[in-house]
């Protein structure tokens, strides 16, 4: 499943499905940590130059503009006594084409759809864990400044992107001036400076 109880779309045998158990008392940044380990491992794997949009997507970029959906990422956490014990991160890969339903035609891609070559899962896996366990050792070290210039460098959108989103009925528009040390995007609104820390994000051209 996805993000606020969303579906998704997972046909047996056509991606690479896992979850990472991760003791950790801060998590702030754990879902960007997670996507720049995806976007390094599918570019280490595969010819693709996979990018990050945030908070938990990983795409590529088409000739038209347009992007496509590879990755998706769900960080949940659990706590005891108001702290942070450990956190659930679930990764899904697409791997390869499938029906995909008419509400994600366009939106969703896969590394063989997009490459025509296969991907190995097994060297797949084997690459992302490494990053993986790689990017949440910055995290729990405080090297929070050297993650977050990882993940802009793979998401070009972060910076100077117009944007939209929602809060309830209303509709704000803005620019993207990259994200804090919390791993909340920050908006440019006039002469304000939006923290946006959820909701859906998006870019408008």
């Amino acid at each position: 499943r996805g993000r606020h109880g969303n579906s998704w779309f997972s046909p047996p045998g056509s991606g690479l499905y896992l979850s990472a158990l991760v003791r950790t008392s801060s998590s702030p940044v754990l879902t960007l940590a997670t996507g720049v380990a995806v976007a390094e491992a599918l570019r280490n794997t595969t010819v693709l130059d996979a990018a990050l949009k945030w908070p938990n997507d990983v795409v590529v970029a088409l000739s038209s503009g347009s992007s496509l959906k590879v990755a998706g990422i769900l960080a949940e956490t659990s706590t005891v006594q108001g702290l942070v014990d450990h956190v659930v991160v679930g990764i899904g890969i697409n791997l390869t084409d499938a029906a995909w339903p008419a509400e994600l035609i366009g939106l969703a891609g896969s590394v063989e759809g997009l490459t025509g070559c296969s991907v190995d899962p097994a060297v797949l896996l084997v690459e992302l864990l490494a990053s993986f366990a790689y990017r949440c050792d910055e995290v729990e070290s405080g090297k929070i400044a050297d993650l977050l210039k990882a993940w802009e460098a793979l998401a070009p959108s972060s910076r100077g992107a117009n944007v939209e989103w929602s809060e309830g009925k209303v509709r704000h528009r803005g620019v993207t001036e990259g994200v804090d040390k919390d791993g909340a995007l920050l908006v440019r609104v006039g002469s304000r400076l939006e923290r946006l820390i959820g909701g859906q994000v998006r870019q408008v051209r």
